[in-house]
Parts: structure tokens; sequence; C-alpha cells
């Protein structure tokens, strides 16, 4: 079996709010938004070049809601983090940082490779963002 990709999918309160603040913050763009009743969000995709999240509003009644939880739910932590590799993360992080992202973990080159950084989104999600890339990488 072969697989072709993993999309990280996350809920949130205000989903509205996060996609805005993920495009600003992240430099994400609007790839497909499906509203529901009451301002949430059905689902939603974001992408980032080649790479795609999905995410919908807790509140909007469907199967997938009732069986997540956004951080705030879960006493502020996280259980998944998306690892993201870009050609640019000080860009990000500069970008992240003007959004009010708080940052977990500080821009830094890695001992074994890149350039990366990990912060918290307005609602909690902790993202890692870095230009290490494991499927560049010779295998020991």
């Amino acid at each position: 079996m072969e697989a072709s990709a993993i999309i990280p999918s996350l809920t949130y309160n205000d989903a509205n709010q996060a996609i805005d603040w993920l495009c600003d913050a992240f430099g994400f763009q609007k790839h497909l938004i499906v509203p529901g009743e009451n301002g949430t969000i059905l689902h939603a995709e974001l992408r980032l070049g080649t790479v795609m999240i999905m995410m919908g509003s807790a509140q909007s009644g469907t199967e997938f809601s009732k069986l997540t939880k956004p951080p705030s739910e879960l006493g502020g932590f996280e259980t998944q983090c998306p690892y993201i590799v870009v050609d640019n993360p000080d860009g990000i992080y500069e970008s992240a940082k003007k959004e009010g992202a708080k940052i977990a973990v500080e821009i830094k080159t890695n001992e074994y490779g890149g350039r990366g950084f990990s912060c918290y989104d307005l609602e909690g999600h902790l993202w890692s963002f870095g230009s290490y890339d494991p499927w560049n990488v010779p295998l020991k």
C-alpha cells in the first residue's frame, strides 16, 4: 500500500478567526471553505505551497467535530503538532511573532540539520516550521 500525503486536521472554537490568523501568521491560503450554520465552519482546507491542512469548528455538529477537541477543552494541552518543511523558517517566524503567536521553541539551527521553531496559534495548537527535510537526508 502507498500513501501520497498526510493532512493534519484541526478543530477550532472560532474557525473563521483561525483561518484568517493562519493565513496572516503562517502564509496559508484558503483552498476550500464550507460554511455551516450559525457562523461555524463545517470543513476548510488551507494550503501553503503543496502542503495542506484541514480544519473545522468545534461546534459544527459534524461526526469529526464530535471526535476532536481544541486545546482549550483539553486543559491547554495538544496531542499532536504539525511540522511543516519550509524554505524560509525565519520569515514565517517573524510573521508569526508579528501576529501574536506564542513562541514555544525559539528559532535555531538544529544539530541534526535545518533551522526551525515551534509556536502556539491563537487557540493553543502547537505548530513547528523548519527547513530540515527528512526526505532529503541520507539514512544512517
